[in-house]
């Protein structure tokens, strides 16, 4: 039997996706995230699945035993990278994986402050290959973070000013994983995957109240606003601090560029942002 490719968060919206692509292309797949339970509840039944705990390294070695593969990604409440993520690498290496596909952020080999840039610089240390994928603003971040601002007040709160946003839809991030770990030729490389065209939080807002049939408005917030709007919240101060630059970035270009290295591997145009809204429209209503 095949050896299996290991993929943590698999209960969430990016881990969630590469497992169900990894299966459509008849790859065998261990899915691994804290909760076992949750994994049931949220992927296939039949589908292997492992408890793992980037917080708790003795949860590592039986979930990287006999993996061919590992799809790796930071949880947002994963701030320290040097004892979680890059330990979780170099068990899965030593235990024979072949074969790390990461999920990283655009910009992450020039930004030395994003928690991302320090996982690359491990990656490149081991003995075996890793592919990068440096994934702009999701798009998935209207059901996720801007989810609650939008169903209970019709807002999207963010500092981006008039910044504008190539969002790129998880769908398509997950069918790139899928094919970096079919496909030999993609391994060792990095690639920035953005969605097609760039729009602003305005045109987002308009999208939105088109599809909803209500109003939604964009709210440019300020640095502190933004900041007392999270922690408002409780969310830890880590998370904050890096989900505020990151929006902050946005109001000086850092979001808007369009890269076509997506559109090549997937040999298609990849998904626009309203292509996710109308694809969601209940999450928000």
């Amino acid at each position: 039997m095949e050896a299996p490719i290991l993929v943590t968060g698999a209960t969430g919206n990016v881990g969630r996706e590469v497992v169900r692509c990894l299966v459509a292309q008849g790859l065998p797949v261990r899915a691994a995230a804290r909760s076992l339970g949750e994994i049931r509840r949220v992927l296939w039944p039949d589908v292997d699945a492992v408890s793992l705990d980037f917080e708790r390294a003795e949860t590592f070695d039986a979930a990287v035993r006999g993996a061919r593969g590992l799809f790796l990604l930071r949880p947002p409440a994963i701030a320290r990278v040097e004892d979680t993520l890059n330990v979780l690498a170099d068990r899965a290496v030593a235990a024979g994986v072949g074969h790390v596909v990461f999920l990283s952020v655009a910009g992450a080999d020039r930004q030395r402050w994003v928690p991302h840039h320090a996982v690359e610089r491990h990656l490149a240390t081991l003995g075996a290959p890793a592919t990068l994928l440096r994934a702009g603003f999701f798009a998935q971040n209207l059901g996720d973070a801007y989810r609650q601002d939008i169903r209970e007040r019709g807002e999207i709160v963010v500092p981006a000013g008039r910044g504008r946003v190539a969002f790129v839809d998880v769908r398509d991030l997950a069918e790139v994983a899928a094919l970096a770990f079919a496909d030999a030729s993609l391994r060792g490389q990095a690639w920035t995957l953005t969605g097609p065209e760039a729009v602003s939080f305005d045109e987002l807002a308009e999208v939105l109240a088109r599809a909803l049939g209500r109003e939604i408005r964009y709210v440019p917030a300020s640095v502190l606003g933004y900041v007392l709007h999270l922690r408002r919240r409780v969310l830890p101060w880590g998370r904050i601090a890096i989900q505020t630059v990151l929006h902050v970035g946005i109001r000086f270009g850092q979001a808007e560029a369009v890269d076509p290295a997506l559109e090549r591997l997937l040999g298609r145009r990849p998904r626009t942002v309203t292509d996710y809204v109308r694809d969601h429209v209940h999450l928000w209503r």
